[in-house]
């Protein structure tokens, strides 16, 4: 029983640390590039937010995962 939530801990510890760190990654790549080419900074944004959209999926799954491991107990 302590292994499966030992196990749910560690699901949504990797699936939120992974995500966030390349958010922040793609957050500052998306402002550099606008910062140097601010005419595409429309079509950089709405790239950057499909992207990150698609990495917080990932951070939704593990919290799915947590939660149906959790439920094992």
């Amino acid at each position: 029983m302590n292994m499966i939530a030992i196990a749910a801990a560690i699901a949504i510890g990797l699936a939120t640390i992974a995500p966030a760190i390349a958010q922040g990654i793609t957050a500052g790549k998306a402002l550099d590039g606008m910062a140097k080419q601010p005419e595409v900074a429309g079509e950089i944004r709405t790239a950057m937010i499909l992207a990150l959209a698609f990495m917080e999926a990932l951070t939704i799954y593990g919290l799915l995962v947590a939660i149906l491991l959790i439920n094992k107990i």
